[in-house]
């Protein structure tokens, strides 16, 4: 089991735009193509409050290329973006890594 942090970082302004693309429509189509999403924060204190950070659990670096491809060639989500994106980009960059759990760790 291996686990992916991803921030997305939002033009400023554009974060509630982003979590409104999560709720309406990226989950749906996450679902429809296998992602398990862990959860999703935002920041209350810190530096960076126009910030997502979300986790996605993976078997294995293959299934997480698969399923990212699939997602990111998919009609619906190629349109719903473009949709979002009317205005301008919602996120100016991204943030990823990919973790694997200590052997302490409760998410394993």
């Amino acid at each position: 089991m291996i686990h992916e942090l991803r921030v997305y970082h939002c033009v400023p302004g554009r974060l509630p735009d982003l979590n409104r693309r999560f709720e309406a429509t990226t989950l749906k189509l996450w679902d429809k193509h296998g992602f398990r999403p862990v959860g999703f924060w935002t920041t209350l204190i810190g530096p960076d409050n126009q910030a997502l950070h979300y986790l996605l659990e993976w078997d294995s670096l293959a299934e997480r290329e698969q399923r990212w491809n699939a997602f990111q060639s998919d009609p619906a989500w190629i349109a719903a973006r473009a949709e979002t994106e009317k205005a301008g980009p919602i996120v100016a960059r991204i943030e990823n890594q990919i973790l694997v759990p200590t052997s302490y760790s409760k998410l394993r």
